[in-house]
């Protein structure tokens, strides 16, 4: 694979993490893109072809609602790519009402936190094995208004809920992104591995898309200069590549000028993080490559 650095991404066929593979193209990255649409990696090959000619795209498809879809992506990656210098958890979604997926857990919880969750777990030992390598999560700042979170409950909890009732559920899944990435730092400390999260702003690009008016309203934010999603793009690609911030692990940082965040009181409590560490591997046991 050459001296380019190799860079797992979630969500890179839509939004920020879109205009983030095109950065990390031009960067002179190897991608290694986990899309659910064929349709849409193959317009994102020939997009990054055209603003970064020469770079190497593969592209692997799951579907990351389904744990047994991502477990099996991550083991053809793991596989398939001699070394992992950076992964990306990326992909999100904010979900107006429930839906309980096959596995029988709610999409939002698996997509927002399950499903980086275990794809880390079962990339963890290459990227371990390739360091200075780097895990960056993308939470956001939803999460202070979670309220209290109650691990078993919260991540089990498949209750129909209201479009107003979203968000709380919503920043509850990014509370939890931000937990898990201050429990990995802890665990991975030492070991060469930088574990950061972010929040990327508030940004147009993929903006309540499920909802009725979110297109009129993404005209009106464009045309207002507001929301812009560059900016939501670029910390993720400071904290994937910018030498600053390889030796960080445990650290939120927010869009503006990569200002360091402060952990939502909720889940600050390090006793919290590792109790929801514990229960989201007992949760997950069936699909781990092995007990964390």
């Amino acid at each position: 694979m050459g001296t380019r650095p190799v860079i797992v991404m979630t969500g890179a066929t839509n939004g920020l993490g879109r205009l983030a593979a095109f950065d990390l193209a031009r960067g002179g990255a190897h991608l290694v893109l986990i899309a659910r649409s064929e349709q849409k990696a193959d317009t994102l090959r020939r997009e990054i072809e055209r603003v970064a000619p020469g770079t190497t795209v593969d592209v692997f498809l799951a579907d990351l609602s389904l744990l047994g879809d991502v477990h099996r992506v991550g083991r053809r990656i793991d596989a398939h790519c001699p070394r992992i210098d950076v992964l990306i958890n990326n992909a999100g979604l904010h979900a107006f009402s429930q839906r309980v997926t096959s596995e029988g857990f709610a999409e939002m919880t698996a997509v927002n936190y399950l499903a980086p969750w275990l794809l880390t777990d079962v990339l963890r030992d290459k990227l371990t094995a390739s360091t200075p390598a780097r895990i960056v999560t993308v939470a956001s700042r939803a999460s202070l208004h979670a309220g209290d979170l109650s691990p078993l409950r919260d991540l089990t909890d498949t209750a129909d809920y209201t479009r107003r009732e979203s968000g709380p559920l919503y920043g509850r899944t990014k509370l939890m992104d931000i937990m898990f990435t201050q429990e990995l730092g802890r665990r991975l400390e030492g070991t060469g591995v930088a574990v950061t999260c972010c929040c990327p702003g508030f940004n147009v690009t993929g903006l309540g898309r499920e909802l009725p008016f979110s297109g009129a309203l993404e005209k009106v934010l464009t045309t207002l200069h507001l929301g812009d999603p560059r900016r939501g793009a670029e910390i993720i690609v400071r904290l994937a590549t910018d030498p600053a911030f390889a030796g960080i692990t445990g650290g939120y940082f927010a869009a503006k000028n990569a200002q360091p965040l402060p952990y939502p009181q909720a889940g600050r409590d390090e006793t919290a993080q590792r109790t929801l560490w514990n229960v989201t591997a007992e949760l997950l046991l069936p699909y781990v490559a092995r007990k964390p």
